[in-house]
């Protein structure tokens, strides 16, 4: 029997137990987990820079080793964030809705767990983490396929992780991580139909199409994030440029950063140069339309893929648009339906932008860079959905459950 069988298997066999867990159980392993992180951080940083140092000698960009890196506070601040996954209110049990019939049948909708979720990511060990608290929080277990440049880290934490579950009712074999680094390990667990009950991708855009187009279990869709910030005509010039860098450069290497920035032509263009200036101060590589390019002389000409890449570095497309309505049929064309923005004083505006955007997240005056769990106050994620079924946008709790109907009669039989 293959790694993945076996391992899903493990987990499958856990999945009575999890759902029948308390809160206070759940919760308490949630914390047990959050201290084992602490006190294990030194060897988790170790394993860690066995990733970075293959890393480096693959030739992997910067901006990708930094998604890659845990030091102390990372470390920390993925151990917060199972200790307040640990505080939210846990979702399974609720009764979301109460019918009672003319026949005095009484149905309740019950969310529940959804069972077995198999998630398929890429470098960031931090996910790692994140799917396997909200995974235990909502009663699922979880078997996890990082990505090789990850597997030392993730092998570590999900060692750890592990051994301080033995110390609490939560079955340790609920967590599971595929080591096999090739590929066919992600082309079996997409086959695991009637073992895995859902899969989860997350990462780029070719991890995520083989997912969706050959996946025989029901996929939950996250998506790449070609992210704009559109700068309208009256947009205050301290805020605009605040934003706009810090949906950049901030930390590019995520899906909620800026791709592309939109800047209505009467804007200013001593406004548009200096704010140029500060992206090539941040070390940003700008490619610009002809207008752009024209009053930016170092700005590289942009294409029609560029508009369509999500680069995940320091590099950033600049368009200069007639109007609004340039600024949405651009977005419409090129989003990836996850985070778009509009800076403007102007609220007639920002709601014709916040309407007729068909994303995930859209913004008026703040950085794209907080389409995020953490920032929405879920604790942590299980990724960002760009799709329109199930759930949508940062995914927490009540995204990993589904429901079912408890029906209460004294005897009813359908005539």
């Amino acid at each position: 029997m293959s790694e993945v069988q076996t391992k899903a298997l493990k987990a499958k066999e856990t999945t009575a137990i999890l759902a029948s867990l308390s809160s206070d159980v759940k919760n308490a392993a949630l914390l047990v987990m959050a201290d084992a992180l602490i006190q294990e951080q030194s060897s988790i940083m170790e394993a860690n820079k066995l990733d970075l140092a293959r890393g480096e000698e693959n030739g992997t960009p910067a901006a990708m080793l930094d998604r890659l890196s845990l030091n102390e506070e990372r470390i920390h601040s993925i151990s917060e964030g199972l200790r307040q996954i640990a505080e939210l209110n846990d979702p399974i049990g609720d009764i979301l809705e109460v019918i009672h019939r003319p026949n005095g049948l009484r149905i309740e909708k019950e969310r529940v767990p959804l069972g077995l979720i198999g998630i398929i990511y890429e470098a960031r060990p931090n996910v790692t983490v994140d799917a396997i608290g909200l995974s235990l929080k909502t009663g699922n277990a979880v078997v996890l396929r990082g990505g090789s440049s990850a597997l030392s880290s993730n092998q570590k934490i999900v060692e750890v992780l592990k051994q301080a579950l033995k110390s609490t009712p939560v079955p340790s074999e609920a967590i599971q991580l595929i080591e096999d680094s090739n590929r066919a390990s992600v082309n079996e667990m997409l086959k695991c139909k009637g073992l895995l009950d859902v899969i989860i991708p997350r990462g780029g855009a070719s991890l995520i199409q083989n997912v969706v187009e050959n996946a025989t279990v029901p996929v939950i869709e996250t998506g790449a994030g070609i992210c704009h910030t559109y700068i309208a005509a009256d947009a205050d010039e301290q805020m605009a440029a605040d934003i706009a860098l810090n949906a950049k450069v901030q930390r590019p290497s995520v899906c909620n950063s800026m791709e592309t920035l939109l800047i209505h032509k009467d804007y200013g263009n001593e406004k548009i140069v200096k704010l140029a200036e500060a992206f090539q101060n941040s070390s940003v590589e700008l490619r610009g339309c002809p207008a752009f390019v024209k009053l930016v002389p170092w700005a590289v000409p942009a294409t029609s893929a560029d508009y369509s890449t999500e680069y995940n570095d320091y590099v950033l497309n600049v368009r200069i648009v007639a109007d609004l309505r340039e600024a949405l049929d651009h977005i419409a064309q090129y989003s990836t339906m996850h985070s778009e923005c509009i800076v403007t004083e102007d609220e007639a505006t920002a709601a014709k932008f916040m309407q007729d955007v068909d994303a995930a997240a859209v913004y008026h005056n703040a950085s794209t860079r907080f389409t995020d769990g953490f920032e929405f106050g879920y604790g942590a994620e299980i990724g960002i959905s760009t799709q329109k079924l199930h759930a949508r946008g940062p995914m927490g709790l009540p995204a990993l459950t589904s429901t079912k109907y408890r029906i209460y009669g004294t005897g009813q039989i359908r005539q």
